[in-house]
């Protein structure tokens, strides 16, 4: 007994900081009597002496512990933490509303992060942030798939894996056999993380797959082949409309004036907008295909695309296409 009180003792630094973490903030600050019962609550004794004494130590380690007042009360609370309550806000969101993360794990993600500030603190970043009719990823196999995947880029092999998407029955639909890829790099879009690599099958240009459609995701012993010079990975997001792979053209397009939020919004704020009749022209690359086709036609006639004709004329196909069904 005398053993295990001597093993409590010695925790008092750490117990210390669990109780300014959780039970501290700038309007709760804990006076010195008070943490010497939560101490004692904890099976650990401390006289006022030997606790300023350890707060000077806390200090000293680089514990940013702060004396204020509020009302009759003094005392200490950390003045500054890892994390910001509004950032581990904006961190909850992300988390609650990515489609790649389940249900159960966004539980759990959001738990740990309330952990990291004060109890009255994690009360706001108790995420209530919903996305309507946005659904959750269900195959909790994906972090186990982040994990192996980081692990080959890291070691830089080639992976194998089995692919699969959803029939109107929702059962797996396998494809007919398994790919062997060299990974490029984890990319998270539109709530999803895909993996962009370089794959035999398409030889020319990089091929994404969704990682969670992927199953038995396993590391080669073969050296993986490195990304092209000519690929820009940084900004593949932009070129690659819903991460369709493929080959990329440069393509000059047109828009009105009050589409300049949306365009800077999908290529980014560095792109040159040239001044034209009633609006601006923009000269990007892309991977024609029919997510892109269908997100300039969403503008109607204040977008054109001016060129290439090989691509203007396979979105005149595209259209025309979708026209027929009705």
């Amino acid at each position: 007994m005398q053993k295990e009180a001597g093993v409590r003792q010695k925790m008092k630094i750490v117990e210390l900081i669990k109780i300014f973490t959780e039970m501290s903030d700038e309007s709760h600050v804990l006076t010195i009597y008070e943490l010497m019962e939560m101490l004692r609550e904890r099976g650990i004794n401390a006289n006022r002496k030997t606790l300023l004494d350890d707060l000077s130590l806390l200090e000293e380690d680089g514990y940013p512990l702060a004396f204020k007042r509020i009302s009759k009360k003094k005392g200490y609370y950390f003045a500054s933490k890892q994390f910001e309550t509004a950032e581990l806000k904006i961190l909850a969101d992300a988390v609650s509303s990515s489609r790649f993360v389940t249900e159960k794990k966004s539980k759990q993600l959001v738990k740990k992060l309330r952990s990291l500030t004060s109890k009255y603190e994690a009360e706001s970043i108790d995420s209530k942030f919903y996305v309507p009719n946005r659904a959750k990823a269900g195959n909790d196999r994906i972090y186990t798939n982040i994990d192996v995947i980081s692990d080959a880029m890291k070691e830089k092999k080639r992976i194998t894996f089995k692919y699969f998407n959803y029939s109107s029955s929702k059962k797996k639909v396998y494809r007919p056999s398994a790919y062997v890829v060299s990974p490029y790099n984890l990319v998270w879009n539109d709530g999803f993380y895909y993996l962009v690599s370089g794959y035999e099958g398409h030889p020319d240009s990089p091929t994404s797959f969704r990682v969670d459609k992927m199953d038995d995701v396993a590391v080669m012993d073969v050296e993986a082949a490195p990304a092209p010079a000519d690929v820009d990975l940084k900004n593949y997001i932009n070129i690659a409309f819903s991460m369709f792979g493929g080959k990329t053209e440069t393509v000059k397009l047109y828009f009105k004036e009050s589409l300049a939020n949306a365009v800077m919004d999908r290529f980014g704020s560095e792109i040159s907008l040239i001044p034209a009749k009633d609006g601006f022209t923009v000269n990007v690359d892309v991977i024609p295909s029919a997510p892109f086709y269908s997100w300039l036609a969403q503008f109607g006639t204040a977008a054109e695309l001016l060129g290439p004709e090989s691509v203007r004329s396979a979105f005149k196909a595209h259209l025309t296409d979708v026209l027929s069904r009705y």
